[in-house]
């Protein structure tokens, strides 16, 4: 059998609510050379039934059914069972746009040196949504380049999971068992590797919010977790030639990731505070500067924790003003 052009790998567990749904927008694409990987993963519910009904009308539809395990051997044995040269990733409860697939693969054709590519999202219902996933979704959907990715990676997840379409050479890192969450894992250890990913910035998957999301309900996904991804990669990646940093912002973005970072060993020399009051003052012994004092510091790394889009893009201007570059001698988190 020739090799389909786009494996979609669908993990569903106990999602007979919305699985034929989110089947059916792929059944529908534009691009037509594609299989879909369904992993039914121990499901108790009628999710087998419904990806074995579309498998026998459509044989473009794969069903791979196996014990209940979690999320990622379910997605591990997935990427395994994939055919095609790029994978795109998909959730039970999401639905694609009906040329998702196409415009994604013109992306990647059209830049060889992307790993892979999501595009942006709408979530949905709207009925509900709180204002911070509404600000995630504006700022997921200001994501347009993979410089744009590269930049904001340790700010939040810069690629949504579900909208990825990957290449060989990103699904083959496959997703690690982690105590934070494996796509995010992913997308780091991506750029970790050197490998670039894209954006088609378009909003080609409406996604999905419900109260069973694993965002809400496994403890992988809570706002620590994400911050000890954050210190991990920052540790073994742009900090790991050095044990000292300077840290720009002391809010509680800034305190949990200092904490984070504390872990490996990591410690700020100094810390960087806008208003005079401060200057002079020292927080756990690092000394507390100025933005001008900024240059005497001169190849000391420097992490920019604030959470706040508006700061963040006023300390990246300031920053660049005094002759440092994004990605060499600093990084935004958040």
């Amino acid at each position: 059998m020739l090799r389909p052009r786009v494996s979609v790998l669908v993990p569903a567990w106990n999602a007979g609510a919305t699985l034929a749904a989110s089947l059916e927008s792929v059944r529908r694409q534009s691009l037509r050379d594609w299989e879909c990987v369904v992993v039914v993963d121990g499901s108790t519910d009628d999710t087998a039934a419904i990806a074995g009904a579309f498998a026998a009308r459509d044989t473009r539809f794969r069903v791979l059914a196996r014990p209940h395990r979690g999320i990622v051997p379910a997605l591990n044995d997935g990427l395994a069972a994939c055919r095609a040269p790029l994978v795109a990733r998909m959730d039970a409860d999401d639905l694609m746009r009906r040329d998702r697939l196409a415009a994604q693969v013109a992306a990647l054709a059209a830049d060889a040196t992307l790993a892979g590519v999501g595009c942006h999202v709408r979530l949905f219902p709207r009925a509900g949504l709180s204002p911070r996933l509404r600000e995630y979704e504006s700022w997921l959907n200001g994501q347009d380049s993979a410089a744009s990715v590269a930049r904001d990676a340790f700010v939040e997840c810069p690629v949504a999971h579900p909208t990825l379409m990957m290449r060989r050479a990103m699904s083959e890192l496959g997703y690690q068992d982690c105590p934070w969450p494996e796509d995010y894992d992913l997308v780091l250890r991506t750029l970790a590797a050197g490998l670039r990913i894209g954006v088609v910035p378009r909003r080609l998957l409406a996604w999905r919010d419900r109260p069973r999301r694993l965002t809400r309900s496994d403890s992988r996904y809570a706002l620590p977790q994400f911050t000890a991804c954050k210190a991990h990669y920052l540790a073994t990646g742009f900090l790991t030639a050095c044990d000292r940093y300077v840290l720009w912002g002391y809010g509680g973005t800034g305190r949990a990731l200092r904490r984070a970072l504390a872990v490996h060993g990591k410690t700020p020399s100094h810390v960087v505070e806008v208003k005079p009051s401060r200057i002079g003052n020292r927080i756990h012994g690092a000394p507390v500067v100025s933005l001008e004092a900024l240059p005497s510091l001169a190849g000391r790394r420097i992490v920019v924790s604030v959470a706040r889009a508006g700061p963040r893009a006023e300390i990246r201007a300031a920053l660049a003003a005094l002759g440092f570059v994004d990605g060499r001698d600093f990084v935004c988190a958040a």
